[in-house]
């Protein structure tokens, strides 16, 4: 039962429903179980699921008053599948993802496709006691729809989990255990994906068609002839140098991820001389640069996450500008800095005022050429702002 006039965001379905606007709760529901969301009035608005360890007490999957049953579950499950049917025509040979937890009505699943293999990632305490589940669902679905898996594989290795009061966890779900390494094929690129170590599902799959722009955007702006240089900060295995016929400098901090984007390189015929792969902490590497005059074509900016909550922001746009300062810095007059946060607690409107700042101290000019954000394989609900948690800006630098 809701305090009073705590009711709005749940008829607004929005699925959270936080510890502080809980005035009772009616019996003693276990760790995961379905509740009902009444209104003080005791008015029923919705049904999710319990945890009160968690601060999101209640995350909402139904406001329609239905049996959350297995037919619900293959239901919703199926929507989100067919919503990806571009994908799976492609006879699941690229990698995108399946479903967005909240953003497909699905909170706290995340399910990824690579090349056949589907990886599963169980956020919350309700997934986590049905993953076996669903990964039956999961199956089900995709062979009816002609595209049965080859294995599913469980990538519940997150921090997010604590929250819940569970462990991390990996392993088989279902089928056939993915190899060490997973060839994807992108647009003139073929990818290896490390699904059972690699970061979050095993690849940043949000900028798949961001990855693609970029090699288009510089083709077609003549920034791909041997003298162009493109600067990728916190590369992984180089995705944003994929396909892209230019001097690539990738920096990481991870040696594991430099060695795969070295073989992913090799693998795809690019000239030794044409990619440089360099292992470093990206804030000394870009002020290093900036001292020294290196200047580049192009360069782009992705780092991690630097918020987790609100209590970070601060800090964090100290260490988006910092960054994005020493960018400008580094580009030639004329040049292009594709730059990104993927921190849900920074909202697109402050990150660009972030950016703005940056550049009014560098004394440059830029223009902005593109908003960016994931791709459609990567839905934001529109009563689920947070959602949004990937922006970005592609600005022409003077």
């Amino acid at each position: 039962m809701l305090k009073p006039g705590r009711e709005k965001p749940v008829i607004n379905q929005h699925p959270w429903v936080f510890s502080g606007a809980i005035d009772t709760v009616m019996g003693d529901p276990a760790p995961g179980a379905l509740v009902d969301v009444v209104t003080a009035s005791n008015r029923w608005l919705a049904r999710g699921y319990w945890n009160a360890r968690s601060q999101i007490q209640v995350r909402i999957l139904t406001w329609q008053d239905d049996p959350i049953d297995a037919d619900w579950w293959r239901t919703m499950i199926r929507r989100a599948v067919e919503a990806r049917q571009p994908y799976l025509s492609a006879q699941l040979a690229d990698g995108f993802r399946l479903i967005n937890a909240e953003s497909d009505f699905l909170p706290g699943l995340i399910v990824d496709c690579y090349g056949g293999w589907v990886v599963v990632q169980a956020l919350t305490l309700h997934i986590d006691q049905r993953k076996q589940q669903i990964a039956h669902y999961l199956v089900d679905v995709l062979t009816e729809l002609d595209y049965p898996p080859r294995g599913i594989y469980e990538r519940s290795d997150v921090d997010v989990r604590r929250k819940e009061g569970l462990s991390q966890a990996t392993g088989v779900l279902w089928g056939e255990e993915p190899p060490p390494l997973i060839q994807i094929d992108g647009e003139n690129w073929r990818h290896l994906v490390d699904v059972r170590r690699g970061h979050k599902t095993g690849a940043y799959l949000d900028q798949r068609d961001n990855r693609a722009y970029l090699a288009h955007f510089m083709a077609l702006n003549g920034l791909t002839d041997p003298a162009a240089r493109l600067l990728n900060l916190f590369s992984y295995t180089g995705g944003f140098g994929a396909g892209i016929d230019a001097q690539v400098v990738n920096v990481d901090a991870s040696y594991e991820a430099l060695d795969l984007a070295e073989q992913i390189a090799q693998m795809n015929h690019v000239p030794a001389a044409r990619r440089e792969f360099v292992q470093a902490d990206v804030f000394d590497l870009i002020r290093d640069f900036a001292e020294q005059g290196e200047l580049f074509d192009v360069i782009v900016c992705d780092p991690p996450k630097f918020a987790h909550n609100q209590g970070q922001v601060e800090r964090a746009a100290r260490g988006y500008k910092d960054l994005n300062l020493h960018c400008f810095k580094c580009l030639q007059p004329g040049g292009y800095l594709m730059t990104y946060s993927c921190s849900g607690a920074i909202s697109p409107d402050l990150f660009q005022k972030i950016v703005f700042g940056a550049l009014a101290d560098s004394g440059r000019q830029a223009q902005i050429v593109k908003h960016l954000g994931p791709g459609d394989d990567h839905p934001v609900a529109l009563t689920f702002p947070e959602g949004e948690y990937l922006k970005g800006l592609l600005l022409r630098v003077y």
